[in-house]
């Protein structure tokens, strides 16, 4: 298409890529936390997301590569038109509205487009994520896009939400036998046997607080915070 940039751009790869990964995360990780993709239920979620976000794609290729609505090089506005009696006029001198780039007359609300570097048919704007600009003939499918777009994000934080707390109380039990095998530790074990059995327990290495620091610090409490080392002890025991 003349006087457009290439299709393929990063705004562009970003968005596929962002649909992409909202889809993988909704229908691979979230629906089979939640519901699992062997169910009824998890099946239809998963088809109901599927086909949003293949209309998301589909609209989304069709505002990307439709023409936004170009100027006829012979539009001449008709100023005598009983149909169309409202016509655009320059603020200073009040003539018709020229494009001097294009070198044709511009009709109501139709814009010269930097980017595309030609006049746009009733120009909303140029979207970078589009890399096409907003117009006459793809206003509605650019509405479209954005309309499912916000839709499957809606749809897919619910979905997420739900996986997320299904599988919570899951996360929470295996948190629970990790703790339970970590008692195994030698003082936490005892600790926890004195507590089951409603003994006071006291731990074998805790010398109390004053001489706990001094077998970590050293005896003479002025170096404690010195940077040298000398440990009290052969850290055998």
């Amino acid at each position: 298409m003349a006087g457009r940039p290439g299709y393929v751009t990063v705004p562009i790869l970003a968005v596929l890529a962002a649909i992409g990964y909202v889809y993988y995360t909704a229908v691979f990780l979230a629906i089979p936390a939640w519901l699992g993709l062997a169910t009824a239920a998890g099946v239809a979620n998963a088809v109901a997301f599927t086909a949003l976000a293949a209309a998301c794609v589909a609209t989304y290729a069709v505002a990307v590569s439709r023409d936004p609505g170009r100027v006829p090089p012979a539009f001449v506005p008709d100023v005598e038109d009983a149909e169309s009696p409202i016509h655009e006029i320059k603020r200073k001198g009040g003539d018709l509205r020229y494009c001097q780039k294009c070198s044709h007359y511009k009709p109501p609300r139709a814009h010269h487009c930097r980017v595309c570097k030609r006049c746009v048919l009733r120009m909303d704007h140029h979207c970078i994520w589009i890399n096409n600009c907003v117009g006459h003939e793809n206003y509605k499918i650019f509405l479209v896009f954005v309309l499912y777009a916000v839709i499957a994000s809606l749809y897919s934080l619910v979905l997420i939400i739900g996986g997320a707390v299904h599988s919570l109380p899951k996360n929470e039990q295996l948190g629970s036998d990790s703790s339970r095998t970590s008692i195994y530790h030698e003082g936490v074990r005892a600790m926890w046997l004195a507590e089951k059995a409603g003994n006071l327990y006291h731990h074998p290495y805790d010398l109390g607080v004053y001489e706990n620091l001094v077998s970590v610090l050293g005896p003479n409490v002025f170096c404690w915070l010195c940077p040298i080392s000398r440990n009290t002890g052969n850290g055998y025991g």
